[in-house]
């Protein structure tokens, strides 16, 4: 189960990625990270503008440019990914095997895992190394259950790699195994180094190598409605509680956890949802933003969530408890959740939209030669991010200075995120009148023009 898995999902995002429906942000600025790193080189984002330790924090990039150093190639991170994403079926199996289920229900909660439809789809969206997180988190659970410190304080450092504001679960966590699982010394040690971590990579670390573009006040415009800065929502949130409160019982919200949870409602009891107190700092931050990727199952904003949403299942099922206990059932149940909301018929649909010019962009590709700058689709560019230069079309940011670019990669009939066919056929007009631009190839709409140097 858990190798077929993981080679469907690693061939769905290389399918993805071929058909160029990957995106600058995020693929982009995580390969471009990568590489650098592996080459030596500090890896400052030229889609973000600062060091990539200034996005999140997130030290995990470091040992996964070793991988890039065998042979530097994006299809590391989408490997990296579905690896992960499978292992945490067979950890979930061992963790239903440690609660006592039968070995059919034990089975059935690996698949549960497997076709819960976050799992497919964020392997969709790009990469994401928090993604790398969610076996860690289940490991660590594992871990704290059998006794084993040194995996456990591992998997906890993992998931600190990871992402900056995974801290926050991971001191959750550290409460839930020290007040309801009795693992005082396990919890003690997750709650201590998440605050610790949290303080910090948001005091320190984030500003040291972002500077202001990368504080945290650059995700606040998703939770504008509550204040314009961290001080102000604060207040807001304690001296407003109207504003939260509407927030939260909102329709908005009530879709969320509809989707959220009915792949697994079957499986919910409210004596046994204590392993949930590990999910309420993703929860919180998910529900009180604006942000509809925040409140989908499409975005992996939602995925810290799966883990204790899982071991509330298991033990749930481990008390005789539960809507559903035959194996079967069960299967039957994750079967028809990912048939309707998994997002694998976007294979007949949107990652077909720019077959047409399919040939026409793998062949420009091909065409660039160097590691000089270049400018390019949203689309395109994670198909070119091993170099330190490289920025993608943007209607609402136009290069101030085309020379810095030696390539100018354009699609016009497929101009991508954040750009538009007419952006495109201005900057196609300006090259092509332009005296240090040369027009190296042009097929179907997707023009490649190179820098002519003196």
């Amino acid at each position: 189960m858990i190798g077929v898995s993981t080679l469907i999902l690693f061939v769905c995002s290389s399918l993805r990625h071929a058909l160029f429906q990957s995106g600058a942000y995020d693929l982009g600025i995580f390969d471009q990270a990568v590489y650098l790193i592996s080459q030596s080189k500090a890896p400052i984002s030229s889609f973000l503008g600062f060091h990539i330790l200034g996005d999140h924090a997130a030290l995990i990039f470091y040992p996964l440019a070793l991988l890039y150093k065998i042979y530097p190639d994006v299809h590391w991170l989408l490997a990296v990914q579905a690896v992960a994403l499978g292992l945490g079926g067979w950890l979930t199996w061992s963790l239903g095997d440690r609660a006592g289920l039968k070995q059919s229900q034990a089975l059935a909660i690996a698949g549960v895992y497997l076709l819960y439809p976050l799992v497919f789809n964020v392997n969709l969206f790009d990469f994401h190394p928090e993604v790398l997180a969610i076996p860690a988190l289940l490991g660590a659970i594992l871990a704290a259950r059998i006794g084993k410190i040194g995996w456990f304080c591992l998997a906890i450092i993992t998931v600190l790699a990871c992402k900056a504001v995974l801290a926050l679960t991971v001191a959750a966590m550290g409460v839930w195994l020290l007040i309801y699982e009795k693992k005082r010394l396990y919890g003690a040690i997750a709650l201590f180094n998440g605050i610790a971590w949290f303080i910090i990579a948001t005091g320190q670390i984030i500003p040291f190598f972002g500077g202001e573009a990368a504080s945290v006040a650059r995700h606040l415009h998703r939770y504008d409605y509550l204040g314009n800065s961290v001080s102000e929502i604060v207040q807001n949130l304690l001296f407003k509680p109207g504003l939260l409160l509407k927030q939260v019982f909102s329709l908005d919200t009530l879709e969320y956890l509809i989707l959220l949870l009915s792949p697994v409602i079957w499986g919910l009891s409210a004596r046994h949802l204590t392993p949930m107190l590990g999910a309420i700092p993703t929860l919180a931050l998910n529900i009180l933003s604006n942000s509809p990727a925040q409140k989908n199952l499409v975005h992996h904003y939602s995925l810290p969530i799966l883990p204790f949403l899982l071991v509330a299942v298991i033990s749930s099922l481990a008390a005789d408890r539960g809507w559903l206990r035959s194996g079967r059932l069960i299967t039957l149940w994750s079967l028809v959740a990912f048939l309707a909301l998994a997002k694998y018929g976007y294979f007949g649909s949107i990652y077909l939209n720019s077959l047409d010019t399919l040939q026409a962009t793998q062949q420009a590709i091909a065409q660039v030669q160097t590691k000089g700058g270049v400018l390019t689709t949203a689309e395109i560019a994670p198909h070119l991010t091993h170099r330190q230069l490289i920025k993608l079309t943007d209607t609402n940011s136009p290069p101030a200075n085309l020379t810095q670019f030696d390539y100018v990669l354009l699609n016009v009939r497929h101009p991508g995120w954040l750009s538009n066919s007419e952006f495109a056929g201005s900057l196609v007009n300006q090259l092509k009148n332009s005296s240090e631009f040369q027009l190296s190839y042009q097929r179907d709409d997707v023009y490649l023009f190179t820098q002519e140097k003196s």
